[in-house]
């Protein structure tokens, strides 16, 4: 499957609590499941779930969470 197949339906899933993991490197590396919406920038809307997701995730790859 190609990241833009699967993208979508993640996205439709659990927009704002999803993350996107990269595989296959010597780093662990997860991110938000959205752009940067620089259109919305500076009007005080940003939502940080995504971005705490990604972050607990990471901690929890590298073994480093409490769950």
């Amino acid at each position: 499957m190609y990241h833009d197949q699967g993208l979508p339906v993640l996205k439709f899933a659990g927009f704002g609590e999803a993350v996107n993991i990269t595989l296959g490197l010597p780093i662990i590396r997860t991110s938000v499941d959205h752009g940067t919406a620089l259109n919305s920038a500076g009007q005080g809307k940003a939502k940080g779930g995504s971005l705490r997701a990604a972050i607990l995730c990471a901690l929890s790859r590298a073994g480093l969470s409490d769950s």
